[in-house]
């Protein structure tokens, strides 16, 4: 069940530009899709899994409201283990780990497996049950957490399996991302591209974070073709979101982009280029800096000018930038809204499928609300991790 007055709530509780931005934006991209037009959503990591965006995002891709995105490969590394779980994190110089392999922290973690999860990983390699029992047996701490990472034996198993994969990726020419998505759950954006046929890619600036799992990525498919395949879908779309992203120079410094990037001498050489002059850009950030700088552009054309002169943006216009805040601002067709993700994620996938017909299954809420916390529960129990039978049975087709 949806919980309407809770999501009407989170929309009147916004500032009056905040919610003409959210009106506009609604407006955009259901005129888009009315038209058969493509969404693309640009997702960065921590924020994206945790307020069960990423499992929203799959929902939108499921009704065909996204139409295909890019990511993290820490998100990648999360949603193969499944995209939250439960752990037990405990002292590990209690259980007599040597201080210098610990993190900062001492903590170790054991994944608190439901029986169908942990069978199937049995299956794969014997891990250490001793080990979990005497993590579980410990005083400590049960939470739950992006899935896989230091939790065991999640976390190892995710690390392994896509080493695997990348194997597979390479002997079928595709990127790691699409093979893990043929034996995810439909409930992660993995799955959910996979499924129907949508592209998810990570970005090159994020292929680190996601430990072994962004490295078999970043080896899966070489450089210049992970930027042609992102710059194509971008090129296709006619509305871009970016959620809680930080490092997005595809986008707005991207290799084969016109408009803000580096694209005229690959569109000299005869190389596919796009632009983004026309293409609404939709950006979700809490940071209050990128409003100022984009309302400096509007009001004077200081960032462009500064560009343009050779001249730091920093000192000229007193906004402390962070480099894809000077792209974004000098799009004309970018909307800045400055707000937490948990809230504006379920009020936009809300309206935007009421306005164009659509029934979602799945809604997200913010994390600290109670509705959150059961949503966050609820894909603990309901969304797996990568089934590696199914992984593999794809291409043996």
């Amino acid at each position: 069940m949806i919980n309407y007055k809770l999501i009407n709530e989170l929309y009147n509780s916004l500032s009056k530009q905040n919610k003409e931005w959210i009106d506009q934006s609604i407006d955009k991209i259901v005129q888009a899709k009315e038209k058969g037009g493509n969404i693309v959503v640009v997702t960065g990591s921590g924020p994206n899994i945790h307020e069960g965006v990423t499992t929203l995002i799959a929902e939108l891709i499921n009704k065909g409201i996204v139409d295909g995105v890019t990511t993290s490969s820490a998100v990648v590394a999360h949603e193969m283990a499944g995209a939250l779980e439960k752990v037990h994190r405990v002292d590990g110089r209690k259980l007599g780990i040597p201080q210098e392999k610990l993190p900062i922290d001492n903590l170790v973690e054991a994944s608190i497996l439901p029986e169908e999860d942990a069978k199937m990983i049995k299956e794969e390699f014997d891990y250490d049950e001793d080990y979990i029992a005497r993590i579980l047996a410990e005083e400590g701490n049960t939470i739950i957490k992006a899935a896989g990472n230091l939790a065991y034996p999640l976390g190892l198993r995710t690390e392994r399996l896509a080493r695997e994969a990348e194997a597979l990726a390479k002997a079928n020419g595709v990127p790691l991302e699409y093979v893990v998505g043929q034996g995810a759950d439909r409930m992660t954006m993995l799955g959910a591209a996979a499924a129907n046929n949508k592209e998810l890619l990570v970005t090159v600036p994020q292929l680190v974070g996601g430990g072994s799992v962004g490295l078999a990525i970043g080896d899966s498919i070489s450089i210049t073709e992970r930027s042609m395949r992102i710059a194509k879908m971008l090129g296709k779309a006619d509305i871009i979101i970016e959620s809680a992203v930080a490092l997005t120079q595809e986008i707005h410094d991207g290799p084969f982009e016109l408009y803000t990037g580096h694209g005229i001498w690959p569109d000299h050489e005869g190389y596919y280029t796009y632009s983004l002059a026309n293409k609404t850009i939709i950006r979700i950030d809490l940071d209050p800096n990128l409003e100022l700088a984009w309302r400096k552009q509007r009001e004077s054309n200081i960032v462009q000018e500064a560009i343009a002169k050779g001249l730091p943006k920093t000192k000229l216009t007193g906004v402390p930038f962070r480099m894809e805040m000077s792209g974004f601002a000098r799009l004309p067709g970018s909307i800045p809204i400055i707000e937490d993700i948990g809230k504006i994620w379920p009020i936009i996938a809300l309206k935007v499928a009421e306005r164009l017909g659509i029934s979602l299954d799945f809604i997200s809420y913010p994390q600290g609300t109670e509705e959150g916390q059961k949503m966050r529960e609820w894909i603990v129990e309901n969304v797996r991790p990568v089934n590696r039978k199914k992984m593999y049975a794809a291409f043996k087709k």
